[in-house]
């Protein structure tokens, strides 16, 4: 082979060397822009889905903020659903700290998130059962309010009978005591051994002294015996009385005094004639002005005076 033919054909190998080399580098180059794009892409990616874990978390974390002001918000006043409550009001406390705890972790984060939307379903519940517990006692405040009323206003009728019934009773009461009437009094001394009574005005020589009075007619009086109380006052401001003990005490109008004379009467609700003596006694009578009172069944029914000289 001549010269020249052998530099040709170590220029040609020469050639393909270059050229083999070329695209090798060529192919390198492709490769590392490739890994270098790729790269790229999937730092873009985790920055991307960083992001995303961030906006989740932050979500997260304003979503439980969100929900635990919603449970604080209700009220009641039954002791087991706030026991309930405030558990969960905890539990989502706990979760607040697990999330800032995790905030990285997607799947924890995803987890966390659905346990909010079941605290959130059950927090309807709880708005329902206080919804359903409000209406409840608004009817029974409503049904208290009727029942208080309707008592108050039963009350009332109950007073105003018990009034009128007293004022009834007051009225018979007051009716069915007896009057006495044409009251005469009397002093009186004896001649003859006792036998023969003459009316005298001079106190030194009264022996007794003697009431005589009507019982009027009254139908709504009851019959039947009752004592009849002669109570005098003698001008010194003494009760008059046989003695001074239990024996001769009566009451009246509500207080009690001494009796100078009694007698028991039948009464039958018609008119009748009634005659009393104080009884006979060896202190002489004082002159002036003596109160006397009739009395039955603890009333005074009629009074007068006498004067003795």
């Amino acid at each position: 082979m001549s010269t020249a033919d052998n530099n040709k054909e170590e220029k040609k190998k020469s050639n393909f060397f270059y050229i083999s080399i070329i695209s090798v580098e060529t192919i390198i180059i492709a490769l590392l822009t490739w890994q270098f794009f790729n790269q790229r892409t999937k730092i873009e990616t985790i920055e991307k889905e960083k992001i995303v874990y961030v906006e989740q978390t932050n979500k997260l974390q304003s979503d439980l903020v969100q929900l635990k002001e919603e449970y604080q918000s209700l009220q009641t006043t039954d002791a087991n659903m706030r026991k309930e409550l405030d558990e969960k009001i905890k539990q989502i406390e706990q979760m607040q700290v697990e999330a800032e705890k995790h905030k990285n972790d997607a799947y924890y984060i995803y987890k966390l998130e659905k346990e909010t939307e079941t605290l959130r379903k059950i927090m309807k519940h709880f708005v329902g059962q206080l919804d359903s517990l409000g209406r409840l006692n608004k009817e029974i405040r409503n049904e208290k309010e009727k029942v208080e009323t309707a008592l108050t206003q039963e009350k009332d009728k109950t007073n105003q009978l018990t009034q009128e019934k007293e004022e009834l009773k007051s009225t018979v009461a007051l009716g069915s005591v007896l009057k006495a009437s044409s009251i005469k009094v009397l002093g009186v001394k004896y001649k003859s051994g006792g036998k023969k009574e003459t009316e005298t005005t001079s106190a030194k020589r009264v022996e007794k002294i003697k009431i005589t009075f009507q019982l009027g007619e009254n139908k709504i009086a009851k019959t039947g015996q009752r004592t009849v109380f002669i109570r005098i006052v003698t001008p010194d401001g003494k009760e008059l009385t046989k003695s001074v003990d239990e024996s001769n005490q009566f009451k009246f109008n509500n207080s009690k005094g001494y009796f100078a004379a009694k007698t028991i009467i039948d009464y039958k609700n018609s008119d009748m004639n009634v005659t009393v003596y104080t009884a006979k006694t060896e202190i002489a009578f004082l002159p002036g002005k003596y109160l006397i009172e009739i009395t039955t069944d603890e009333v005074v029914i009629g009074s007068t005076t006498l004067t003795l000289e």
